[in-house]
């Protein structure tokens, strides 16, 4: 497995979707701030299996300790869990993993995939893209950084319920259009 890639297309769209779809929207109101100052790390992974994927997410929580100038790290990986099932059901590993590792508290992984389903909706549902994500990914988050964005946010509870009005208002058609859009740059 080689290591992971800054530059690759896959990154590339990711960074253009973070940039574009997630800050443009004001989805993460928290993302901004971290894009300004250029402390998002975007690689992607050629892993294609769990076991080399929980290798590569190893390597970025080092690398994240090791840094303290990334704030946050999304690792993409385009070639293992591209069915949602299979994807939701391997991040119960990634938590046991946190735990192995003892960095349950200190990280947090956060969910995005091109064909996210929250519980209780349909496949279609507008909602869902405020996770669906141009290709599967993970995103390595600092507790300490969510925290304190937390406490720095008026009313971080309402977040959720803006993102799911904002998606219904603009509708399943035309966020597919602008999620399949990333991928053809």
């Amino acid at each position: 497995m080689k290591a992971p890639d800054a530059d690759s297309a896959e990154a590339t769209a990711v960074k253009r979707w973070i940039e574009n779809f997630v800050v443009g929207h004001n989805l993460c109101p928290f993302a901004r701030r971290e894009l300004e100052r250029d402390s998002i790390r975007v690689v992607s992974t050629d892993a294609t299996t769990g076991t080399e994927l929980k290798s590569a997410l190893v390597r970025e929580l080092s690398r994240l300790d090791a840094d303290e100038a990334i704030q946050t790290t999304v690792l993409v990986h385009p070639h293992v869990f591209n069915e949602f099932a299979d994807y939701n059901e391997f991040l119960g590993q990634v938590e046991d993993l946190l735990r192995e590792h003892e960095l349950e508290g200190i990280y947090q992984v956060a969910s995005f995939h091109p064909h996210y389903r929250f519980a209780n909706t349909q496949p279609a549902d507008a909602e869902n893209y405020t996770n669906r994500s141009p290709y599967p990914l993970l995103h390595i988050l600092r507790e300490e950084s969510v925290e304190r964005a937390i406490d720095q946010h008026s009313d971080v509870g309402a977040i959720p319920q803006t993102n799911i009005a904002l998606m219904n208002q603009l509708g399943s058609a035309a966020l597919r259009e602008q999620l399949e859009n990333y991928l053809k740059r």
